[in-house]
């Protein structure tokens, strides 16, 4: 059976993944495209729905990201999200203006529930507002169905044609039921009938990978974390022996974490897997000294994962593909699933060299966002431990210690992060806190310790509430809590005389600390 699509057209926009994540929850299967894909493209997709995000521009400017009126006559419902709101308005005949007054933040919004988008909701909502913009004039055949005290059209509707504008973000935890409406629009509008669910994507996948591979030989690459190790089982499943799982301690790993996976995926482990343990620590330590852009530090890490994997695969023999823990946001945010800006590469999508000696890469997980990752690993029969074990970057500590990395560096934060998570595991707030880690900055400043003065570096905490790890907020930790994890780091962490905590959300910043 044909997998029902709703597509995200990418404007720019802040929240476009976030509005694929909403559309999934409501188990319709989404994907992220640039407002560049062509017309024929879109249309050979055959979507069930088309969704066009917020953005940055103004769309009656002349070199505004647009999209031809073509696309709101396919017959294909659209709806349009701020930005995409005020295009659909702009291509089809109406205005949009740039009032004295924006809106931005929670906003009481009038709603006409007699339109099918707002079925079922109370006429009164707080909804996220975040516009300067506004729509002034109605395209031919639209109505307008919501308003608010500054804003006369806030949401309008062609409901024989099936377009729908809104000038709020129902993709946003802020607007009450925002998931209601977005319901409304793929279930109710484009008539989804709601079939992407874990049970069927794992059996789905097996047997796809199976086809794939025939008799080929696998390589997995391997790093212990959740993407990884969901990766490896789902691919021990479809093709059993024939899968070979490699696991580079690259000495970039939290501590111990290197006897930990062996543990789980060795000879003693609980799984059927072909492991092999490369220790590589000196050879990364080598390729990264006197690095310190970001960036260039996760490619170098990625080119070596992919030299070592191929010098691997000629030891086990011929290998004809390889696998890796891919997700739907690193390649949403690698560029390669929508318009919004890089905001990172590393060694499973961007950080790949020209050369690769394999016939193939297989990304099973490439169309999941992390939380489905989680789903998928329990329907596979994966330990609860394991699934929710706390996300850990491909390139590892190689980003979470800011400049160049070192050895000392690496013990300083593996043993400065080990007593933050012990700290936060006694303190029981381990299963509330989406992702919390410890990084250590390049800033060293002196500190008076004893008689002595020092000068050490600066650790900072990282520590975040998040529903899909695409936008994030600073979780708010006890003060006594935080002071037992300072006083340790600083009396046990030899080097470090100074512990922040990063209050930073997402966005403006990003939930690792690089």
């Amino acid at each position: 059976m044909e997998r029902e699509t709703v597509i995200v057209i990418d404007f720019g926009g802040q929240y476009n993944q976030l509005v694929a994540r909403r559309v999934r929850e409501c188990n319709v299967y989404c994907e992220i495209y640039s407002y560049k894909t062509g017309l024929e493209q879109i249309k050979a997709m055959n979507p069930k729905g088309i969704i066009l995000t917020g953005g940055p521009n103004s769309c009656y400017e002349e070199n505004s990201p647009t999209y031809q009126r073509e696309l709101f006559e396919l017959g294909i419902p659209v709806l349009g999200l701020c930005y995409g709101a005020q295009l659909m308005m702009h291509v089809l005949g109406g205005k949009v203006i740039t009032p004295e007054v924006g809106e931005y933040g929670k906003t009481a919004v009038t709603l006409d529930t007699s339109s099918v988008l707002f079925e079922g909701l109370p006429e009164k909502e707080i909804c996220w507002m975040s516009h300067f913009d506004r729509i002034s004039e109605l395209a031919p055949g639209f109505s307008t169905v919501a308003h608010t005290a500054d804003c006369p059209i806030a949401a309008a509707e062609d409901a024989g044609k099936k377009l729908y504008a809104i000038q709020f973000h129902p993709e946003v935890l802020h607007t009450e039921h925002g998931k209601e409406m977005l319901y409304n629009f793929v279930r109710n509008v484009c008539g989804c009938s709601g079939t992407w669910r874990m049970d069927s994507f794992v059996e789905n996948s097996i047997a796809a990978i199976r086809e794939k591979v025939g008799d080929g030989k696998v390589l997995c690459a391997l790093s212990g974390g959740v993407d990884s190790s969901v990766a490896a089982v789902l691919l021990s499943k479809a093709v059993g022996s024939q899968l070979t799982c490699v696991f580079v301690d690259h000495g970039l790993l939290r501590k111990n974490e290197g006897d930990e996976v062996e543990a789980v995926f060795g000879e003693k482990g609980a799984y059927d897997l072909n492991f092999i343990r490369v220790n590589a620590q000196e050879r990364f330590y080598s390729k990264l000294a006197g690095v310190t852009e970001p960036e260039r530090k996760r490619k170098i890490i990625g080119e070596e994962f992919i030299r070592v994997f191929e010098e691997e695969a000629k030891k086990i023999g011929a290998v004809d593909f390889l696998v890796q823990g891919t997700i739907y946001p690193d390649v949403v945010e690698s560029g390669l699933g929508g318009e919004s800006a890089v905001i990172k590469s590393h060694h499973n999508v961007g950080g790949l060299p020209d050369y690769v000696d394999f016939k193939e890469i297989i990304e099973p997980l490439r169309d999941l966002f992390k939380d489905e990752v989680r789903k998928a690993g329990l329907e596979l029969g994966l330990p609860e431990h394991l699934v929710f074990r706390q996300p850990f970057p491909g390139p590892g500590l190689g980003i979470r210690i800011i400049g160049e990395v070192t050895a000392e560096k690496v013990r300083i934060v593996q043993d400065a992060d080990a007593i933050y998570r012990e700290e936060i595991v006694a303190a029981g707030l381990d299963k509330t806190i989406g992702q919390y880690f410890a990084a250590l900055t390049n800033m060293r400043s002196v500190g008076v310790m004893g008689d002595e003065r020092t000068y050490d570096y600066a650790v900072a905490l990282r520590a975040v509430n998040t529903v899909d790890f695409m936008t994030a907020e600073a979780a708010q930790i006890p003060f006594d809590v935080l002071q037992k994890v300072m006083s340790r780091v600083i009396n046990e962490v030899k080097g470090v005389n100074r512990v922040f905590y990063d209050l930073t959300s997402k966005p403006p910043g990003t939930i690792e600390f690089e």
